[in-house]
């Protein structure tokens, strides 16, 4: 507010416009007085414009409301979405026409039940997955990311192949549709947690907005594309598989580099295992950066077995052993364990051929099955030692561990709980005399 002499009274007001406070950027100022009112608009039309635009494909905030992974995720994300949606048009056009579109022979009922199939199949495909697979999601994000999208890729596949063998083009696209049931499971999964990991400011659903708007442009431009490539390579066989096979290894190439900008700063086994034998080694915790380069994003199947055993420490842990399965010499070296070494903790470890099993106590939570499985890398690593396993793993807990998670918290790492497979098997033990029962 200024005041000019005794009886004029005048008001100064900025407008100013942005999604956060520290991306603000004044469009006005108006001045007021008792006799008239002046605006003065800042910035060009063009930028107020493009800012209303860009409103619609970035969340509230950005870019201090996302993570700094979110936009080069969404790029690649973007360019392998925008080549699936051109390949889909070369995959549906000859899927169309191995159903009899545009030929006088073909049936509706006959193209309708085949139709059918294909999405039956894929429906039961999908409840599958789930069930198998579910709860593995949200520990492997980065991974069954990957494999959504290949998945996806071996559908079109299929579709695409399906006209040149008309004698199994049920059996084809069934399997085309039993693919891409994969696809859908664990892309939309993999997708809500990694929304969850891009939002820093509980803005969840509206980065799952915009990534929708996002995606919508991309389906639109890669439509147009689609359809202009596949008029041009209409009647060209050797073109459409050019064309769909050069498309394929972009798509792949670009998911490869979307998940590998990933920085998760959740526990799962594979994360654990890398930090823990870091810190074993230097008594120094990994960024999120760091493990992020050093995790791997295929399948371990992928993997030699000498490198599996050296680098994936976490292979060799057992989460959630089933007691009722255990042989005799197995069992007493679990109740010697619940009599000795673990008499106030809620899990026993157990070594097995080349394993460690984690017994759970059924009171156990969160916490203990993060310290279990923590403690279990511990005596996977110290097993070749000539030592007593358990006790020089117990010495380093007692000695490290709480450090330890006090430096991951510190490094940006959410230690509420380990992101595993469920466990479901667990078990009641009381520590005491030997005669006393174990449930």
């Amino acid at each position: 507010m200024e005041v000019n002499g005794e009886e004029s009274t005048e008001f100064v007001v900025e407008e100013w416009s942005g999604s956060s406070s520290t991306k603000l950027s004044k469009t006005a100022t108006i001045t007021a007085s008792h006799s008239s009112v002046a605006v003065q608009r800042s910035g060009s039309r063009f930028n107020q414009i493009w800012r209303q635009i860009l409103q619609a494909f970035v969340p509230e905030g950005f870019p201090s409301s996302v993570t700094p992974d979110y936009v080069p995720f969404q790029i690649w994300d973007s360019l392998q979405g925008l080549s699936t949606y051109v390949r889909t048009m070369l995959s549906t056009q000859a899927l169309l026409s191995a159903i009899g579109v545009g030929e006088k022979s073909a049936t509706v009922i006959g193209a309708t039940f085949q139709w059918f199939l294909r999405d039956l199949t894929g429906m039961l495909g999908g409840v599958l997955f789930t069930c198998y697979q579910g709860s593995n999601l949200d520990s492997n994000a980065k991974m069954f990311r990957l494999i959504a999208d290949l998945m996806n890729d071996l559908g079109m596949f299929m579709d695409l192949v399906s006209p040149l063998f008309p004698s199994a083009f049920v059996f084809i696209v069934c399997l085309g549709s039993l693919s891409r049931s994969f696809t859908g499971v664990a892309s939309g999964a993999t997708r809500a947690t990694l929304t969850q990991h891009f939002a820093l400011q509980n803005n969840a659903a509206d980065i799952s907005a915009k990534e929708g708007s996002q995606e919508t442009v991309a389906t639109m431009i890669g439509m147009a594309f689609g359809m202009l490539l596949a008029h041009v390579t209409m009647g060209h066989p050797l073109a459409i598989w050019l064309s769909f096979l050069s498309l394929t290894m972009f798509h792949m190439y670009a998911n490869y580099k979307a998940v590998r900008c990933l920085s998760l700063t959740t526990l799962n086994c594979e994360r654990s295992s890398i930090l823990l034998l870091h810190f074993m080694k230097t008594g120094q915790v990994l960024s999120p950066e760091q493990v992020s380069v050093m995790e791997h994003v295929l399948p371990l199947w992928t993997t030699s077995s000498r490198l599996k055993n050296a680098k994936f420490l976490h292979t060799r842990v057992r989460m959630g052993v089933r007691i009722s399965s255990l042989n005799h010499e197995e069992m007493m070296s679990l109740l010697h364990s619940a009599g000795s070494h673990y008499k106030k903790a809620k899990y026993l470890l157990l070594e097995q051929k080349e394993t460690i099993g984690i017994v759970m106590h059924k009171d156990s939570i969160a916490a203990d099955v993060l310290q279990a499985f923590f403690h279990a890398l511990v005596v996977a690593n110290l097993a070749e030692k000539d030592k007593s396993v358990h006790l020089e793993s117990h010495s380093w807990m007692d000695k490290h561990y709480e450090n330890f998670v006090l430096k991951l918290q510190t490094s940006g790492w959410k230690t509420e709980r380990l992101l595993s497979p469920m466990v479901i098997w667990r078990a009641k033990w009381v520590p005491g005399p030997s005669n006393e029962k174990m449930d």
